[in-house]
């Protein structure tokens, strides 16, 4: 979607969902299975007297990862005369019965866009680090049995703090024009069973995170040294880094910009 604004008779709003993917095949429109934008696209639709509706979202998640705090722009017509609340409630009421929800809804300031106004993204992957596997968690987590020194994980993960040649975390399949990224935060920490993992960049390459927990994952359980994430990272190479994580624990948890579209 082009950066402008939104056309002639168009108000352009800011959007905070929070979704399930759980049996979705990820963000966006596919033929072979349902989308979160599909979901919104609808229930916009619905919400403006079946007018066509077109999105844009601050990033793409995969089939079976979650969002917490995903940033979506909705261009929608001024003849609605629809309230922030309005927005809210009512495409929430038309996503039912699905898992996704609006959180909170805004005027977008002038200028502003989901992806390329946006400064910087944050991720979680949660890992269920016990014996019996998850059921209220099912779905949520990656469950591990072995035991994960946190520590050690960490120490690993400071290794990849920075910007670098990402290429041995980066999926065969990704789509952007180079490999190098700034990463900002790679944070490891436990909680009883649970073992977080937090990071923050700018922008992602596809199945970065994903790639990062598997390796992480490697250290954790002893298999792997905490400094030979760097030798992997040096490599530049897929084939050597660790396995790809399940989707089900990755979540998007936050979408920062320079002036928040929600206000205070």
């Amino acid at each position: 979607m082009a950066t402008d604004g939104p056309a002639p008779g168009f108000r352009r709003w800011a959007l905070e969902i929070e979704y399930d993917g759980t049996g979705l095949c990820g963000w966006q429109r596919q033929e072979n299975g349902l989308s979160v934008q599909e979901l919104l696209e609808t229930a916009a639709m619905r919400l403006v007297s079946g007018l066509p509706v077109a999105s844009a979202t601050a990033g793409r998640t995969d089939a079976g990862v979650h969002a917490a705090a995903m940033v979506v722009q909705l261009d929608l017509p001024e003849a609605a005369e629809l309230g922030a609340h309005h927005v809210r409630d009512g495409l929430s009421f038309h996503l039912k019965p699905h898992l996704v929800a609006i959180r909170r809804a805004a005027l977008a300031p002038p200028g502003w866009h989901a992806r390329f106004s946006a400064l910087w993204r944050s991720y979680r992957y949660t890992i269920l680090n016990r014996p019996t596997r998850p059921v209220l968690d099912h779905d949520h987590v990656w469950h591990v049995k072995r035991p994960l020194d946190v520590e050690a994980m960490r120490a690993g993960a400071a290794l990849l703090i920075g910007r670098h040649d990402f290429s041995s975390f980066r999926a065969a399949s990704c789509q952007a024009s180079g490999p190098v990224r700034t990463l900002d935060l790679l944070d490891v920490r436990r909680d009883g069973e649970y073992v977080t993992i937090d990071a923050k960049a700018r922008s992602f390459l596809h199945h970065q995170v994903r790639n990062l927990a598997g390796s992480l994952q490697l250290v954790g359980s002893g298999q792997w040294t905490p400094g030979h994430l760097g030798t992997v990272l040096a490599a530049r190479d897929r084939r050597v880094a660790g396995p790809t994580a399940p989707p089900e624990g990755l979540c998007l948890t936050g979408v920062g910009y320079p002036e928040d579209p929600f206000g205070p």
